[in-house]
């Protein structure tokens, strides 16, 4: 008896010991193969990439694989028809070690369980998402279905309504749940700081600590409640106005796009200038974009890279970025893609980009290692 028992668990002991070593044997290969310097080199380009690498998490949920990305989430953004507002967790200022420990607690709860088993009922069927109150609810009847499918939406701001299959959860199922129920994400210019304060950091410069007199922050507070899109298009000296022709962007410019007033409503942050390849690579956080893609995500824009003088504004360029409503159904983006976006209210001067004066010795310092 005994000796059958030790010949089983002899044989089990060997394959844990087996796969623990092949386990250990690729864990310097995996680590080597995610590091973001085999792709962007030890300098800048690297550093920014670090930087929006943490802005995504990879969870098993109803059996699949998902990569969660952190959602877009601003303040006042759809209370425009209710009395009171929300609160936005961390205002959409937070940075990501901020919000994902919250994030990962809503995704572990029951609420949220209960969330994916009604997408994997089996069953079509219409996800009622009440953001104030932080509830959802389902519809079964057809004749809601069937609306949907007819494209007649009868969502509101701050009640979307999704049509889902039933036949399980997808990436943005997860992102609507966190978006509706969690309250939880980053705003344009929260992602845009983050990503600044970080190349700060990496390069011995509290971005935080140098602005705080200039943005008005008091003691103890987060600097990126007081560092808006406005800001960066402030007359502030800590902001450098740069010539938007593409020869002279860096990795770490700040592209700005305009609102009808004149004003500034969204900015982005260049990731890197490919000159050889004619490609800038730039990186923002907004829910007006393709599905898969809302909250923090990269895009692109590709230009001739024998001609290096012409400007971002210049309508031969190809912005790869198209532009959606959040959700579907919704009404859609006045501008079909970000190129269009930038050329965008040219009576007020059009998109702008702009440089951050106190992280040119940071990013050369970078550079240097």
């Amino acid at each position: 008896m005994q000796s059958g028992w030790f010949k089983k668990n002899l044989i089990l002991y060997s394959l844990i010991f087996i796969i623990s070593s092949s386990l250990s044997a690729q864990a310097d290969p995996l680590v080597s193969f995610s590091d973001p310097s085999r792709l962007w080199g030890n300098g800048i380009e690297r550093v920014i990439e670090e930087a929006f690498r943490q802005c995504f998490r990879t969870r098993i949920i109803d059996g699949k694989i998902l990569n969660i990305r952190l959602p877009f989430a601003q303040n006042n953004e759809r209370d425009v028809l209710i009395e009171s507002g929300w609160e936005i967790l961390g205002s959409g200022k937070g940075s990501p070690d901020f919000l994902w420990p919250f994030i990962e607690e809503i995704l572990d709860s029951r609420q949220f369980n209960d969330y994916i088993r009604a997408l994997s009922s089996g069953r079509e069927m219409v996800v009622i998402f009440d953001i104030p109150d932080r509830k959802w609810s389902i519809s079964v009847d057809l004749f809601d279905i069937a609306r949907m499918k007819a494209g007649s939406y009868r969502g509101l701001p701050h009640r979307p309504y999704v049509l889902v299959s039933g036949r399980g959860a997808l990436e943005s199922d997860v992102y609507n749940y966190i978006y509706c129920i969690g309250l939880a994400g980053i705003d344009c210019s929260g992602f845009v700081w983050y990503v600044l304060d970080y190349i700060g950091k990496r390069g011995g410069v509290d971005l935080g600590v140098v602005l705080s007199r200039t943005l008005g922050v008091p003691r103890g507070a987060n600097p990126a409640l007081y560092a808006g899109t406005n800001f960066f298009y402030s007359g502030s000296s800590h902001i450098l106005s740069v010539k938007d022709d593409i020869r002279n962007l860096r990795p770490a410019d700040i592209i700005l796009f305009r609102d009808p007033g004149g004003g500034m409503s969204h900015s982005a942050i260049i990731q890197s200038v490919d000159f050889i390849n004619g490609t800038i690579r730039y990186l923002q956080c907004t829910d007006e974009a393709p599905l898969l893609q809302r909250g923090v995500h990269e895009s692109y824009i590709h230009f001739d890279p024998l001609n290096p003088d012409i400007s971002l504004s210049d309508p031969s360029l190809h912005w790869t970025q198209k532009r959606f409503a959040p959700f579907p159904g919704e009404y859609d983006s006045p501008f079909s893609e970000d190129g269009e976006r930038y050329r965008a209210y040219n009576e007020h001067g059009g998109g702008r980009v702009v440089r951050m004066r106190d992280l040119i010795p940071a990013i050369e310092r970078i550079n240097r290692q």
